[in-house]
């Protein structure tokens, strides 16, 4: 059985390759799948037989923002029937989008980005871990 996708979506490059290097270290064994917009990372949701394990969405992305894909989402059975964790990684960490997320869409986190590697790492392994761990529609525990 192949491991379940990580989709990614980051407009930033250096943010990408650094997360690369974190999912690396963890010796994490999903295939991190990278889409620069959110545009991008619908089409694949759609067009996708696989079973995604999470998404690790930035806020701030070009044309589409990362709330409105998530009120996409939300809006969508179709999309909403995949049953895929949906978490905002973002360096955008206001208090707003934290109530939105939580109060007006359907999030299972909100983290803010780190530039630093140990504790990225960290935030990545609590992700990670909880995931793994945690049964939902998409997990093998039932």
């Amino acid at each position: 059985m192949t491991s379940r996708p990580i989709l990614l979506i980051e407009d930033d490059f250096d943010d990408k390759v650094f997360l690369e290097e974190v999912f690396s270290e963890l010796n994490v064994q999903n295939p991190l799948v990278w889409f620069e917009t959110c545009n991008e990372a619908k089409k694949f949701i759609l067009t996708s037989n696989e079973q995604m394990f999470i998404i690790l969405c930035d806020i701030n992305m070009p044309g589409k923002s990362g709330i409105e894909f998530k009120r996409e989402i939300d809006a969508s059975m179709e999309l909403r029937e995949k049953s895929i964790p949906f978490i905002f990684y973002t360096t955008t960490a206001n208090q707003d989008y934290v109530n939105e997320a939580y109060r007006k869409l359907t999030v299972q986190g909100f983290f803010q980005k780190s530039h630093d590697f140990e504790k990225t790492k960290q935030d990545i392994k609590l992700i990670m871990d909880y995931w793994s761990s945690c049964i939902h529609p998409n997990s093998k525990a039932l």
